[in-house]
């Protein structure tokens, strides 16, 4: 079915489906826009880069291009999903998986007729989905004679990383592809990405120079949120002896340098290590010696790393850019150039010593922003610099468009196609980002909003905001929150705030959430994708909390009487709310599985642990429903009216579970998604809930079960899922 609708979309779209265009995506990691000189940083002279900035040139360069979520993994799916991280489920790098079975941009144009490839950094975890093709690095990957994987296996090749990523997409162009059909190529550099390892060719580029550095180099954080300080990604405190600053040996002063040590030098061989060390010992003990004489005060020190690092950063940017270079080329002498779209665009920006940092994360300018540059001869005019404001989640939606597809309902980026066409020039009046909070660099967890002349951020462990005047403190210098002359603009901001968080749904029930501090909770969840892996395709699969546990438990004998000859699988955890319902839905417990139907109950804990607002709680419900549909649609849900709680009729948290209920009943379509109530059964005619039904007034006993159970089993054939 999924394939006639694209069939017919591809008859009625924007594009003929004989001219659907190539799309060459061509991305980086941590590239920040002060190394890219079509956008005039301030390294622009001195390490120019032509062939990214042809793209440009000859097609459109976006000046307000920003990312939802500032760190690699969580980028990288909201560019292939459309959605923000709370919806596509991957928020950190710290313990989430890419779901691979809902919908993306390489998915829907795979099953367009398009063919897909996807070669170097992926770093979502999961295998890739929606590919004909995929080399990938392993995690992170490396720089020197790294690991790649494909579905034959992993295998070392000896080389510098961005050179053979550029190779194989370069040999899938020419000889991996089926030239009758149009192409979707997503080549993806790990530079310039921590630890800035330039090729051989290129160390020692920038030899006896000294470097611009940024003003605020040497920020102190104040005017602004008190965890600016905690933060651990610091030029002056955070660089490590040998992975950052390419030192061998013991490290000589650790008050100065963390311990890492160099993992690239190891991986190289006796010839590329002796290059190296011809160009690196020299500067290493020059400076080594003016530490042991003690003629380096703290400043000159931080000086001394700053240029170490930014002169790697940039010579690895050197090679990406010869990269495109090495692919533009072959479009123009294959002829693909004239019906392609190319694309250069990284992750993310990178602080290059601005306020003091490395990294990205925070939401502060140099790393929100992003690159975006797009040549699409024929209809992307050139030399253009569209004002419009674009973000990550938008970049799906527009590729979609552009060949002729329908873009998702459930995508939340909008396509700007008319901008590219000169039909349209602004899109969207402000951005919505999220940072959720990292084991690594200790960056506070925020979000907020950016407007063309302001941008807000809310830290909500501090309940601090931020306000940044974006027209006359272009470097975020100081929060004008406070300041009553900034009054007016601080309301419209936090309405824009409020706003955008409604239109993309956000709120804590959604927000998916990880209990792993809990040993049994997470050991349990490890056991439940064991056995969804095991499943196949189940009858039934129960989802919810401990009310759901409990048929392994007081429930246990009218399972096995009702459902037991059953294929099934039990989702039920006991404390979750919707939002760790949510996490472990995405982290590998639905692992694909095609179920007859569903068994959901979810939500009484919002109310009982935080007396949760219900319209929040119903948002956490139907994106539970959402994820469900989306991966297999046709699956039947019986959506569980959240059993009544407490004594009384009257009592709060009683109240909140029947709002919450009411409004869940707007789910309800009797097609995919079926009410069914147990009130009626489990109240008194009065309204009063019985000990002898629910012994603690929540928890269901043996006999409670049994009315469920035969309910269930009830609906289920009302609805047609026989055993």
């Amino acid at each position: 079915m999924l394939r006639i609708l694209l069939v017919l979309a591809l008859a009625i779209g924007p594009v003929r489906a004989a001219d659907r265009p190539n799309i060459l995506f061509l991305f980086s990691d941590d590239h920040a826009l002060a190394a890219i000189s079509a956008y005039g940083g301030r390294y622009a002279e001195i390490a120019p880069t032509p062939h990214i900035d042809r793209i440009g040139q000859e097609g459109a360069l976006f000046r307000r291009s920003f990312c939802a979520n500032s760190i690699c993994g969580p980028s990288r799916a909201c560019i292939i999903t459309g959605k923000h991280s709370h919806k596509n489920g991957y928020l950190s790098n710290d313990f989430d998986t890419f779901d691979g079975n809902q919908s993306t941009l390489p998915k829907l144009l795979q099953g367009a007729g398009y063919q897909t490839a996807l070669i170097g950094k992926w770093h979502l975890v999961s295998e890739p989905q929606g590919f004909d093709h995929w080399h990938i690095l392993p995690g992170q990957g490396n720089y020197y004679n790294p690991q790649f994987i494909n579905a034959q296996g992993t295998k070392r090749h000896e080389g510098y990383c961005t050179d053979l990523i550029t190779d194989f997409s370069l040999d899938w162009l020419k000889n991996g592809r089926d030239p009758k059909k149009p192409f979707l190529l997503m080549c993806q550099h790990k530079a310039p990405h921590r630890n800035w390892t330039p090729a051989l060719r290129h160390i020692g580029g920038y030899k006896d120079k000294t470097l611009p550095q940024p003003a605020n180099l040497f920020d102190n954080y104040d005017n602004r949120s008190s965890s600016l300080k905690l933060q651990q990604m610091s030029v002056a405190k955070d660089f490590s002896w040998g992975h950052d600053m390419k030192f061998r040996g013991k490290n000589e002063w650790p008050a100065h340098f963390t311990a890492l040590g160099n993992g690239e030098y190891e991986r190289m061989n006796g010839e590329q290590k002796k290059i190296w060390d011809a160009v690196y010992d020299p500067e290493n003990q020059q400076f080594l010696a003016q530490m042991r004489a003690g003629k380096l005060s703290e400043k000159q020190i931080t000086e001394w790393k700053f240029q170490r690092y930014i002169k790697d950063y940039l010579l690895t940017v050197k090679a990406v850019d010869e990269s495109v270079g090495r692919l533009l080329e072959y479009l123009e002498t294959s002829g693909l150039a004239k019906n392609t779209i190319v694309i250069y665009s990284a992750d993310q920006g990178f602080y290059l010593g601005e306020h003091g940092w490395y990294d990205k994360r925070w939401m502060f300018e140099e790393s929100l922003a992003m690159p975006f540059l797009i040549r699409w001869p024929g209809v992307v005019k050139a030399g253009g610099k569209p004002e419009s404001m674009i973000q990550n989640i938008d970049y799906a939606p527009t590729l979609l468009e552009a060949a002729g597809l329908p873009v998702p309902a459930r995508m939340q980026g909008k396509s700007f196609l008319p901008v590219l066409q000169g039909r349209k020039d602004k899109t969207v009046e402000s951005v919505y980002y999220a940072y959720y909070g990292e084991n690594t660099h200790r960056v506070a967890a925020h979000d907020g909003v950016r407007t063309a002349t302001h941008k807000l951020m809310h830290f909500p462990t501090t309940k601090e905001w931020q306000l940044f005047d974006l027209i006359n403190d272009p470097q975020e210098m100081k929060s004008v929150h406070a300041d009553p002359a900034y009054a007016s603009v601080f309301a419209f901001m936090k309405k824009e705030y409020a706003q955008k968080r409604s239109e993309y749904e956000v709120n804590d029930a959604v927000v998916p959430k990880d209990r792993s501090k809990e040993e049994w909770w997470i050991q349990r969840h490890r056991e439940k994708v064991q056995e969804s892996k095991k499943a196949g395709n189940p009858d039934l699969v129960f989802l919810g909390d401990s009310i759901t546990q409990g048929w392994e438990a007081a429930g246990k004998q009218a399972f096995d009487a009702s459902f037991g000859s059953r294929p099934t699988l039990n989702l039920g955890f006991s404390g979750d709310r919707t939002q760790h319902v949510l996490w472990r839905l995405f982290n590998g417990e639905w692992n694909g599985i095609q179920p007859k139907a569903v068994s959901l109950l979810i939500g009484t804990n919002n109310t009982g642990h935080v007396k949760q607002n219900p319209s929040e709680t119903a948002m956490g419900v139907k994106q539970i429903i959402d994820f469900i549909r989306d991966r297999s649609p046709e699956t039947k849900i019986i959506l569980n009216d959240v059993f009544p709680r407490s004594a009384n009729k009257d009592d709060e948290m009683r109240k909140l579970n029947d709002e919450v209920n009411r409004l869940c009943a707007t789910y309800v379509d009797q097609q995919h998604v079926f009410r069914l109530d147990m009130g009626p059964q489990f109240l008194q005619a009065d309204g009063t809930l019985s000990k002898e039904v629910m012994p603690d007034l929540l928890h269901l006993n043996a006999a409670s079960y049994e009315k469920w159970a035969k309910a269930l089993a009830e609906k289920l054939k009302e609805i047609g899922v026989q055993p």
